[in-house]
């Protein structure tokens, strides 16, 4: 069974401050048991950390269960901690990349962004269409903002990270969304490329449950080689909320395939 150092030594400490300070966890919120709590001025989730060494394992524990139900490993099944789940690491570098993905899911799942909406729109009038045109584009550039961070800044489909090339395509479009708040759910997202996104939003490719892509008899075999459809990929990583979305999609554009 692993077990924090307690009290952590002066390495630990250290080293474990200088990943969660990388990581958006500037806050430090004391020593308790060995673990060193560590909360953010951004992302809505508080962690703790404990060490063996420097050189590991490291102990990872997370006080949102939704971040952790999204989180792609498995809780340690060997420790525990003062969170909802406990996850173990190996080494130091694997410490720091799931404390970017934990950072990127606090500030990117659903209540996040649309609460920043809400803030943001709070004074704003909403008589004229000009007036509602500027709210949609506070709420859009809200949605990309957080669809960059869930997805690590890159199309799933291209291993694209220019941002310039990225676009936050909705699942169901936002003019049919029935409020604010699904408006700003990173689930009803994909950060796809330019021409994902056109094709997507076209109704000439959506995607199974498995994440694999499906095309429409009106995407053209040209179209399909610039896309790479003939090389494979797929989404990973999808939850239930894009799960549902993407029925949605597959059923408004005739898809056949419900996975």
């Amino acid at each position: 069974m692993i077990l924090p150092q307690d009290p952590p030594g002066f390495i630990v400490r250290t080293e474990a401050h200088k990943a969660a300070s990388a990581n958006g966890f500037r806050l430090e919120r004391g020593i308790k048991g060995g673990w060193l709590s560590f909360g953010s001025t951004t992302a809505q989730v508080g962690i703790w950390i404990a060490g063996v060494s420097k050189n590991g394992p490291w102990l990872l524990s997370v006080d949102r269960g939704e971040v952790c139900a999204e989180f792609s490993l498995s809780p340690a099944a060997d420790s525990s901690g003062p969170g909802v789940a406990t996850f173990a690491f190996d080494t130091l570098q694997a410490l720091y990349e799931a404390l970017d993905r934990i950072y990127r899911l606090g500030i990117s799942l659903p209540d996040v962004p649309f609460q920043a909406f809400q803030s943001a729109v709070r004074d704003l009038p909403l008589a004229t269409e000009a007036e509602r045109l500027v709210i949609q584009r506070v709420g859009q550039n809200l949605f990309r903002e957080a669809l960059l961070a869930y997805w690590g800044g890159r199309c799933p489909m291209t291993g694209i990270t220019n941002p310039e090339l990225l676009r936050a395509s909705h699942i169901v479009p936002w003019a049919e969304c029935d409020s604010d708040q699904k408006r700003l759910d990173v689930h009803n997202g994909l950060l796809l490329s330019a021409l994902w996104d056109a094709a997507f939003d076209a109704g000439l490719v959506s995607f199974g449950d498995d994440g694999a892509p499906l095309t429409s008899p009106r995407l053209s075999e040209t179209a399909a080689t610039a896309l790479g459809l003939h090389v494979g990929g797929s989404l990973s990583g999808l939850t239930a909320g894009h799960r549902e979305n993407l029925t949605w999609h597959r059923m408004r554009y005739g898809f056949i395939r419900n996975p």
